[in-house]
Formats: structure tokens, sequence, C-alpha cells
């Protein structure tokens, strides 16, 4: 072999070496400046569309699941809690929903696509606390035109089984009643606007 063919096949090798390292090495300063302009998972997570599986949820029970940092209540309400709905109206401040708190699909007096499930944020609409959930009949600390619902200890709001308020309390509106589709017979996707229906 000659000098000059040593050479050349050793500047070959430079040259390819020294672009390879070279590629790498922009690579590794562009990735951090690429990454930072993606979202966090945790940005991803804040705002993202949640799939719940609402098969296990039996009749009465109630599903808690997390949509943009706030509790999303799922309740399977049986016949007896929707025949209740609208014996209430007259205690209720607005019992067809009249405010838009609700998708347009929701406004209806179960609030709800689909009749026996409810799908709500659950939060007070006074001041932000979390109600517990009282399925239960005229307990005595409720009173006897309790029928079942939600209660807020902090101020004492009280909220029927489709999330609606009822007059005297310090909330002034119904529970949010967010976005939302069903994917299949039990499973809903909270977030997501189901259109047209």
């Amino acid at each position: 072999m000659s000098n000059q063919q040593v050479d050349r096949s050793k500047r070959r090798f430079l040259v390819a070496a020294t672009t390879a390292m070279g590629g790498v090495a922009g690579v590794a300063v562009l990735t951090p400046f690429v990454m930072s302009m993606l979202p966090s998972e945790r940005a991803k997570a804040a705002g993202a569309p949640v799939e719940a599986d609402i098969s296990k949820v039996e009749p009465g029970m109630l599903l808690a699941i997390e949509w943009q940092g706030k509790p999303v209540w799922i309740v399977n309400r049986t016949p007896a809690t929707l025949a209740t709905l609208a014996k209430i109206g007259d205690k209720l401040v607005d019992p067809n929903s009249d405010v838009p708190q609700q998708p347009a699909y929701c406004k209806n007096i179960d609030r709800s696509i689909k009749p026996e499930y409810l799908v709500v944020v659950g939060i007070c609409t006074h001041l932000g606390c979390s109600p517990t959930f009282r399925p239960e009949l005229a307990p005595a600390d409720l009173g006897p035109d309790w029928v079942g619902g939600w209660f807020c200890p902090c101020h004492g709001s009280r909220y029927d089984l489709a999330a609606r308020v009822y007059k005297n309390v310090p909330a002034p509106m119904n529970m949010q009643v967010p976005p939302y589709k069903y994917l299949t017979a039990t499973r809903i996707i909270v977030g997501v606007d189901q259109k047209g229906a």
C-alpha cells in the first residue's frame, strides 16, 4: 500500500468520525430545546380528557375520578332516585338548569346523556368545597324534604341527585356538568364533548 492510499483512508475515517460526532453533539444540544416546547406530563394530565370504566358502578354507587385537577363524580342513579327529580322542582334554585352549568346536551331534568348516569364536577359552587355524597332519604340532620344528593359541610349547601342546588343555601347555582361522551356502553371520556346528542 502506498502512503497516499493510507492517508486517504485515514482522512475518510476522520471525516466520517467527525461528522458522526458533530451529529450526535447537535442532537444533544437541540433535544432539551425541542423538549422544552412540548407540554410536560403534568400539563397534559391537567387538561387531558380522562376515560372511566363505569361497568362496575352499581345502582346507587358513586365513582370518583380526577379531571383537570378537580374531582368528577359519576353516579349510577336508581329508577327510584330518578323519579324524585321531577318532584322537588319547587325546592330548587334552578330546577330547569337555565344557568349554563352543563353542556347543551345535558340541559334536561337528569342533567345527563343517559338518565341513570350523572357526571358532575364535585365542587360546591359557593366557595369551592367538596360536598359529601348523601344518597339516603330524609336523614334527621338534613330534614324531611331531603331525597338524596350532596351536602356541603362547609356552609350547609345542599344539592339533589342531579347536582341541582336547593333554595335558601349559600351556593348560588347548580354544580357543573363537564363535557363528556360515551365511548361504549360502559366507558365514558370526560373532557370531550358529545356532538349532536
